[in-house]
């Protein structure tokens, strides 16, 4: 059985929830990440923060990104997955929610995340085109 944690990009970086957002850039920039968790302060997953939100949400409204806060710009329910779980519950979980990264989640520590790139790595061409149009074609 494959498993999140055999498909996920470890080393994955917690953005703390009080973390500007022209810090969460650089951290993007230094890590190569289009999104970072957000934690709050124990350290618990409370949202995802993307590149697009940032100059979306913040940018383009014209607020400044020095003084909006990661924790600003969480919104809703974060989804995860525990990094035992098997790749059909990952696709599973990215399809039914429409999302295309998922954090992975072991002793309720991030360990890790699951992004497109990571799919396309250890999925079949056909099972990644499966997930490709119910993620993209319901957008």
């Amino acid at each position: 059985m494959t498993t999140a944690k055999d498909i996920m990009h470890p080393g994955a970086q917690w953005i703390p929830a009080h973390e500007t957002l022209d810090r969460a850039a650089q951290l993007m920039r230094e890590l190569n990440v289009g999104a970072l968790p957000i934690a709050d302060t124990d350290e618990r997953l409370c949202g995802i923060l993307t590149d697009r939100d940032i100059v979306v949400g913040c940018v383009a409204m014209g607020h400044d990104p020095s003084r909006v806060t990661a924790g600003d710009m969480a919104r809703g329910t974060p989804r995860w997955i525990d990094s035992g779980a098997d790749v059909g519950d990952v696709l599973h979980e990215m399809q039914e929610h429409q999302i295309r990264r998922l954090p992975v989640i072991e002793n309720k520590r991030l360990v890790g995340m699951i992004s497109e790139a990571d799919l396309a790595q250890h999925l079949s061409e056909d099972r990644l085109a499966q997930w490709v149009e119910q993620v993209y074609a319901r957008s």
